[in-house]
């Protein structure tokens, strides 16, 4: 089983890429189902086929489905958004304002991507591959279970319990909502959706993420800034993709600073996703629409490449407490002292090895501290960030 997460920034063609993956696997014989869980749902254009919010076939071993995120929504948190309502206009807050606090940002993604759990519990597929929202922000939400599971095993049980015996009291001496059956029902529902999703996705041998992104300064910055935060929470990235390259073919004049431009930023990719499998694909002179021309994509995506292996094994680092200290730790399986220099400038860290250099834009947690040294034993760098400044 194998599951790819497709996800860049919007109109980067993010979704073109995820759907000819799809169109690829398929026709090297895996089962596969692609899934949108962006709002947007572009996927049943891409594919010029309607699709709903149960899978549907597109061709022979491909299936596509466009997730209901309301619909998952309202099954496991509507009892919770109703009584978070009632508060709110208990309070003095009603109307449009109270309703949208009910629903916390990320929320109705994250229960999209908790469907995948229910596919690779099915076992009707090979490969799932997931057309993700612009934004890895609810990647970060994957780490809900983890906090919330002490809550649950402890905690849960208890407030439930003592609910029910000051429920009757409070309701005599305060026109207060307290929380009912219904909304601990609720609660329980929306741990047990997204538990276990995380573990799913976090395996590096079941899943990857594939970035994608255009040649350009503000596109390729956001693509870094999320490499860094997927591989600060754990999940692994296998490729990077460069979308509508200028071919070589086009040589008007008019087109000739731009090939400078697309030139020094194709140089800024190589640099900022080094260990990782780097793919380009071509700006096409008609729109990839239909499967048929998805299949064209495909190919030239992969070649002779089977797109549901791993496309490259590392990950960009990993963080570790060291007491008060932050050490940031990277994979130099081939380094030499000799070769290697480590110099931090801003929000970047700049490491050389010889003639390469990569650059890696550090999380939020790391931008306040400072560099107390720099370290390479046993193939690994570790680069001691000392008290938040």
């Amino acid at each position: 089983m194998r599951v790819i997460l497709v996800t860049g920034k919007g109109g980067v063609g993010k979704t073109t890429v995820a759907a000819s993956t799809a169109i690829r696997a398929a026709d090297l014989g895996h089962r596969t189902l692609v899934m949108s869980t962006d709002p947007a749902h572009s996927l049943a254009d891409a594919y010029q086929t309607p699709l709903g919010d149960s899978p549907t076939e597109v061709v022979d071993y491909l299936a596509a489905q466009q997730i209901d995120s309301q619909q998952r929504l309202e099954e496991s948190w509507g009892a919770v958004r109703d009584y978070l309502t009632d508060i709110f206009d208990w309070s003095g807050l009603e109307g449009i304002e109270a309703e949208e606090l009910t629903v916390f940002p990320g929320m109705d993604e994250l229960f999209s991507l908790a469907s995948v759990r229910d596919h690779v519990e099915s076992g009707e597929y090979d490969t799932i591959i997931v057309d993700c929202a612009p934004t890895a922000e609810t990647l970060r939400l994957l780490s809900l279970p983890e906090v919330m599971s002490w809550y649950m095993d402890k905690m849960f049980p208890v407030g439930r319990r003592v609910a029910k015996v000051v429920r009757p009291v409070v309701s005599r001496v305060s026109s207060m909502p307290l929380a009912d059956e219904q909304v601990f029902d609720s609660v329980a529902r929306f741990y047990a959706r997204i538990d276990g999703v995380r573990e799913i996705l976090g395996d590096p041998e079941m899943t990857s993420a594939r970035l994608v992104m255009n040649p350009e300064k503000m596109v390729i910055a956001e693509a870094r800034r999320t490499y860094t935060y997927l591989g600060l929470f754990g999940y692994a990235v296998d490729s990077a993709v460069v979308n509508r390259v200028l071919p070589e073919a086009v040589t008007d004049p008019y087109f000739k600073r731009w090939h400078e431009i697309q030139a020094g930023h194709l140089a800024s990719v190589d640099e900022g996703f080094a260990d990782i499998d780097i793919r380009r694909l071509r700006l096409f002179d008609e729109e990839m629409v239909g499967p048929e021309r998805l299949r064209i994509v495909g190919e030239e995506l992969f070649g002779d490449t089977d797109p549901t292996v791993r496309l490259s094994e590392g990950r960009p680092f990993r963080v570790e407490d060291d007491g008060d200290n932050v050490v940031l730790v990277v994979g130099m399986p081939f380094a030499e002292h000799s070769d290697l220099d480590v110099m931090r400038h801003e929000d970047e860290l700049f490491v050389t090895v010889g003639p390469y250099r990569r650059s890696i834009v550090l999380p939020d947690s790391l931008r306040r501290r400072h560099v107390v040294r720099a370290k390479l034993a046993e193939g690994e760098l570790r680069v001691t960030f000392g008290t938040v400044e």
